[in-house]
């Protein structure tokens, strides 16, 4: 069917429904709303809310599930399966969680959904907790107010993988009948012994392991300003907060699906920290941290000579990377198996800070899910054990109470680290001078393009083309480049193309999973900020060239 013929179907689904779309007028709008299905993929689902065949609703979230539905029982050889279900602030987060829950109860499935938000770092802690055979966490992470999502992880709390997610789309794929898909009452579900709400015992038991991962009982009187960004980690980070002096921005303290105070939930963002910062300023704080809705990415700034300078996803993985194994070493908690594994489109700082610690060093394709498969890896070879992991968009994992990045247990060290440094007499950007110091200026940058609807995911991938067309012409001084579209040094295919220059920077250019964005990463060495930046700048025209030009 052509979108107009996909527009009227829908048009039958239910009167909420039909009171939307025929409220439309744009015809781009419905183009975009229908000229796709919302497609499951390695990720699971994530798009803007709302009617549609291309939006997330209840239609769409119900395919998914019972594609999951399917697939577990596909396996299950009898045994009566389980599911986590974990949810954030966002709107219709709830909505969809329970949506799902009513579609695994209708095929037997057992489920366990959390009685309130919470961080999806506990979602996937639970996973494991509870026994259970697969994760459900609905959010669109630090995504804007229109967007929601829907993650599924496998029995270890992981993230699907690439050939795990691969079989679970065969079977979302095969449900066609959007409308005929079954759901149980909750009621019901409950009767039956299908449906359990879990919450205190589990937060306990996770705040419980992430307090295993301290490396630093503070003696300064470290003062923190904390904005939770609306979202789910207010009580948690504030738990693993006790003992610092923590004041919380109260305009951001509540949950808020609408995030009413900001323009995006990003802590990448700048201005995402700013009522944080300007708290921080009148308090004399020594530290900002601020969580994105689901809790899983951090983001920083730091009281140094009087002002609040941000630190980036990329520095905040290389001081922790200094700081965590600096600290294991003198407890003798480091091996020859001891690894940190990274991304591809990540700064190599922290990769090098860790060699020169002696751990193992892995590069992931991007993704969080990437890395924490490699806990599952080493723990079925014992050839590796999993220290952290990191990438340059602000998530990090140390220890594997989770398989999937945490802002809670990266609260805990950053607050620990900056108490660390205070207690001799530097803050975080001298800690990261002395870095640059020893292993060499590093500056790193990112740039997205928005690219939005049908004609944008077209230019995204007609853009990709031309990258790779023109490829050895585009820069006079390209050492080699890396292209993953087929796959590359034992990973799976992905659509990147890496540029190495001789003079061991980096540029790196990849669509976005998530959001209507072609991504340019950028890794610049120098002799200094200056020229680093000159560098930067020079590389930056040449993408700009080609995606405006």
């Amino acid at each position: 069917m052509d979108c107009k013929e996909r527009y009227l179907q829908w048009l039958d689904f239910d009167e909420k429904t039909r009171e939307e779309l025929i409220g439309i007028t744009d015809e781009k709008e419905i183009e975009d709303r229908f000229y796709k299905d919302l497609a499951f993929g390695t990720g699971g689902l994530r798009g803007i809310m709302g009617a549609g065949a291309n939006r997330m609703n209840y239609y769409t979230v119900s395919k998914a599930t019972k594609g999951l539905a399917d697939y577990l029982l596909d396996k299950s050889d009898g045994k009566r399966m389980s599911v986590a279900i974990g949810y954030d602030v966002r709107n219709n987060s709830s909505f969809f969680a329970h949506t799902a829950a009513s579609v695994l109860n209708a095929n037997g499935i057992k489920t366990y959904v959390f009685d309130t938000v919470m961080p999806t770092p506990v979602l996937s802690f639970a996973v494991r907790y509870k026994n259970c055979d697969a994760g459900i966490v609905l959010t669109a992470s630090h995504n804007p107010k229109e967007y929601n999502g829907y993650k599924v992880y496998n029995r270890l709390g992981c993230q699907l993988s690439v050939y795990e997610a691969n079989d679970v789309i065969k079977f979302v794929n095969a449900v066609t009948d959007l409308k005929g898909i079954d759901h149980t009452e909750k009621d019901e579900a409950v009767k039956s012994g299908l449906f359990e709400y879990m919450g205190g015992d589990v937060l306990d038991a996770f705040i419980s392991e992430v307090k295993t991962q301290s490396l630093y009982d503070a003696k300064s009187d470290l003062k923190i300003v904390y904005t939770p960004l609306h979202g789910t980690g207010n009580i948690p980070v504030r738990r693993i907060l006790e003992g610092f002096d923590v004041s919380v921005v109260k305009e951001q303290e509540l949950p808020d699906g609408n995030f009413s105070t900001v323009r995006s939930p990003n802590p990448e963002e700048k201005d995402a920290l700013t009522l944080a910062i300007e708290q921080a300023k009148r308090e004399k704080a020594d530290l900002v941290i601020g969580t994105d809705p689901d809790s899983d990415r951090i983001g920083i700034s730091v009281r140094h000579n009087g002002e609040y300078p941000l630190i980036t996803g990329n520095q905040v993985g290389a001081l922790l990377a200094k700081f965590v194994l600096s600290r294991k070493k003198e407890r003798g908690l480091l091996n020859e198996k001891s690894t940190l594994v990274t991304t591809i489109v990540t700064s190599p700082l922290g990769a090098e800070i860790a060699k020169s610690y002696g751990l193992k060093v892995e590069f992931v394709l991007t993704g969080f899910k990437n890395i924490c498969g490699r806990i599952e890896d080493y723990e079925k070879t014992g050839e590796n054990e999993f220290v952290m992991g990191y990438e340059e968009s602000y998530g990090y994992l140390v220890g594997s109470h989770a398989r999937d990045k945490d802002a809670v247990v990266s609260s805990l060290l950053v607050a620990e680290m900056t108490a660390y440094y205070k207690d001799m007499g530097m803050t975080l950007v001298d800690a990261l001078d002395e870095i640059y110091s020893e292993y060499g200026f590093c500056l790193d940058s990112l740039e997205t393009f928005v690219l939005k609807g049908k004609d944008g995911a077209e230019k995204i991938q007609s853009l990709m083309r031309s990258f790779r067309a023109d490829s050895k012409s585009l820069f006079a001084d390209v050492d080699y480049i890396e292209d993953y579209l087929d796959g590359f040094n034992g990973l799976p295919p992905e659509n990147v193309l890496k540029f190495y220059f001789k003079d061991k920077s980096f540029a790196a250019v990849r669509p976005s999973g998530t959001e209507p964005k072609l991504k340019v990463y950028f890794s610049i060495r120098g002799e200094n900020e200056p020229s680093a930046k000159a560098r930067l700048e020079s590389i930056k025209a040449v993408f700009d060239s080609v995606v405006n030009g």
